[in-house]
């Protein structure tokens, strides 16, 4: 377990640079970067101790800036600079902004930049939950469109656990922007989980792109940034650029550029402290093109299957907090099924080159996620152990040397929101996002998953009613 002052989504800062060469199409860079982090604090340090992190920051953002924008390139950034806050104004009034050194690279470089940042705004003590200095404080972000103007403002809605510094705002926001290259729309982190925020910006609001500030722990073996980001895009059928900060210390890193048909590119490094540029072309309006397969309804898949009796035993085991109940695979080839309450999960497969000390499980979890965060799962999945010992299912695995030669993972999911994940040895992505594979190159797998979401079962804010970590 690591613990660590920093808060996993938010009290951070992100620029995202966008221009096109043609309207069909755009350029868009990631950049991770290696924040430059204050001392742990609960309140605010000295006005002037925050501004000097803040500038040394923008100083490194500075250089990116020009960098992409000499290459016609869309670009995000993360850096810290909490606790120093600001009053944002609403985009709708004639304002010159308070952040005059972001909205002047904007303007100076004809460019678009989203930041993430912290809003301060005046409560009134009639409020019986306005804070005891009187001021509300939001985990924000922000739009500066190329002429330097403020066009967008959002205040995160789901707060992780640790985000203490950081208030629920009264109500939810979707907020979009337009620009000559699609519609796009802005949440943060953890809201990625949430339907009334990240799903309906999507299918409501019909944005082609999702700008995506994010401060994501990894966790192997269901909550790696790059196959979930990648597979939330999928499914969505939109642009995700998602930039991560990068810790190595936090497991912080995997920023990533996303198209429905693809994974553009993803940077990965947990060796140094280094930051790193991305940058890949899309489609401006993705939605106008269906390039890329129909959603899958996983429910009447799956009940196709027949369930597969066996004499095989299930096992409890514990993945990221999670109690699923796994059955360990004895044979190079066989047929299985794993059921907890109403979710049964339904395993094909052949292996090739089986190693006698690598062990794998079909596991199955239905339920509501208590830990940091509330939200209702419904996961199917193929884990390697770490260890040939039972109580190191679900634990992160870092390698594999036995291959699936054909697979076939499937689940009775109560939810049409499912995403697909596979994690090859070396934490790598597999080519092609598949839950079935027959004819192909044989795969070493660490995890092969099917992630779904019941957004119906989840509590109004998924923040709210938190457990801690043990």
């Amino acid at each position: 377990m690591i613990i660590s002052y920093f808060p996993k989504c938010g009290a951070v800062l992100a620029l995202f640079v966008l221009s096109a060469g043609a309207l069909d199409t755009f350029i868009a860079a990631v950049y991770e970067h290696a924040v430059m982090l204050p001392n742990r604090t609960e309140t605010p340090v000295p006005k002037d101790e925050a501004l000097l992190l803040m500038s040394r920051n923008i100083d490194v953002l500075e250089k990116a800036v020009k960098l992409a924008a000499r290459q016609v390139l869309p670009f995000l950034h993360w850096e810290t600079i909490y606790p120093y806050l600001q009053d944002i104004p609403d985009p709708e009034v004639n304002w010159i902004p308070l952040q005059e050194r972001l909205s002047c690279l904007a303007k100076d470089n004809s460019i678009y930049i989203v930041a993430n940042t912290g809003d301060k705004k005046p409560c009134n003590a009639s409020d019986p939950q306005c804070p005891p200095d009187g001021h509300y404080q939001y985990n924000t972000d922000v739009v500066f469109d190329s002429e330097g103007r403020l066009v967008a403002r959002y205040h995160k809605y789901n707060l992780f656990a640790p985000e203490i510094q950081f208030d629920f705002p009264k109500d939810s926001e979707l907020v979009t922007f337009d620009s000559p290259f699609g519609k796009f729309g802005i949440f943060t982190c953890f809201d990625i989980f949430s339907h009334d925020l990240a799903v309906m910006v999507v299918e409501e609001f019909q944005v082609d792109s999702i700008l995506y500030p994010t401060a994501w722990y990894n966790t192997l073996p269901l909550l790696s940034a790059v196959p979930f980001h990648s597979a939330w895009a999928r499914a969505l059928g939109v642009n995700l650029l998602a930039a991560n900060t990068h810790n190595t210390s936090m497991r912080m890193t995997r920023s990533g550029i996303y198209s429905p048909e693809a994974v553009k590119v993803y940077y990965y490094d947990m060796e140094t402290e280094s930051g790193q540029l991305m940058l890949s072309e899309l489609k401006s309006w993705p939605r106008r093109e269906a390039i890329y397969s129909a959603a899958v309804h996983w429910s009447a898949y799956a009940r196709g299957v027949k369930p597969f009796s066996s004499e095989r035993l299930s096992f409890p085991g514990m993945t990221y907090f999670d109690a699923f109940t796994f059955t360990k695979l004895k044979r190079n080839t066989g047929n299985y099924t794993v059921c907890q309450k109403d979710l049964c999960c339904h395993l094909t497969y052949k292996t090739s080159e089986k190693r006698t000390n690598e062990v794998y499980a079909l596991g199955v979890f239905d339920g509501l996620h208590m830990v940091e965060g509330q939200y209702y799962l419904q996961v199917c999945t193929l884990l390697k152990y770490q260890t040939t010992d039972l109580r190191t299912c679900g634990e992160p695995a870092g390698s594999a040397f036995t291959k699936f030669e054909e697979f076939s993972l499937s689940g009775t999911f109560g939810t049409s929101y499912v995403f697909p994940q596979i994690v090859l040895s070396g934490s790598q992505l597999a080519p092609e996002r598949h839950y079935e594979s027959r004819g192909r190159a044989p795969l070493p797998f660490l995890v092969l998953a099917l992630y779904g979401r019941m957004f119906e079962r989840d509590p109004l804010r998924l923040g709210q009613g938190t457990g801690q970590l043990p």
